[in-house]
């Protein structure tokens, strides 16, 4: 039986708002984003099995409060509700880390009340996505940010930014896109890594904490170092 995580890392405070937690790097994706600098992920093959998975869980019961299911894209899946059922059955919290292609699993996941978090990637606009990950699911990141809406569940929307990806007219034109979306959360941008070794060879990302600071009225934008 295919085994579907690649890792586990068994402590964060970073990870889940105000948690002390775990993540769970499921194995593969079905995007290609040029400055990923987890190729071993996205390539490799599971280590872990879900048997193995739920005994860590049960080890860590009273330790850690939550699980993040994390990639890699764990929505491409078939175990991850299976281990989510799980995770809450254990009495952890749940969020996942998501790009938005598979609608149709977070919808699943939300009908059963499996997930209490989630972290929705925005790659690009429309106009950009396909170059920068490989993909045409700009629609299905769509479709999952109205079912995150319309449910009463946290979430939040991320991007990773490189500039030789990203210029800050771009990131700008995502910030207006997102406000007409009627999103008003807070909108954290992560720079890419330098330094490390990414699915494209690019150049070192010029942009960092110091010179990536947006001031919007429309939403709160944070900056992840």
């Amino acid at each position: 039986m295919a085994k579907p995580l690649f890792d586990i890392t068994p402590f964060t405070l970073l990870d889940y708002p105000h948690k002390a937690a775990c993540i769970f790097w499921f194995v593969g994706c079905n995007m290609r984003c040029q400055y990923c600098y987890n190729p071993d992920i996205v390539f490799g093959k599971g280590k872990i099995s879900v048997e193995d998975a739920v005994s860590f869980l049960r080890s860590r019961k009273g330790l850690l409060q939550a699980v993040v299911l994390s990639g890699g894209e764990c929505s491409i899946h078939k175990d991850v509700k299976t281990i989510a059922q799980k995770a809450k059955d254990l009495g952890y919290l749940v969020k996942i880390d998501t790009n938005g292609s598979s609608p149709k699993t977070l919808s699943a996941l939300l009908d059963d009340d499996l997930i209490d978090y989630v972290s929705l990637d925005l790659k690009a606009l429309e106009a950009d996505f396909r170059a920068i990950t490989a993909a045409s699911t700009f629609h299905a990141f769509e479709e999952s940010y109205r079912i995150l809406q319309s449910s009463n569940i946290s979430f939040e929307v991320r991007s990773t930014v490189h500039s030789a990806l990203h210029s800050r007219a771009n990131i700008e034109a995502m910030i207006e896109y997102l406000y007409e979306l009627n999103y008003r959360g807070t909108y954290y941008l992560q720079v890419a890594l330098n330094n490390v070794r990414t699915i494209t060879d690019l150049p070192d990302s010029t942009y960092n904490i110091a010179n990536l600071n947006f001031e919007t009225t429309k939403l709160p934008v944070v900056i992840r170092g």
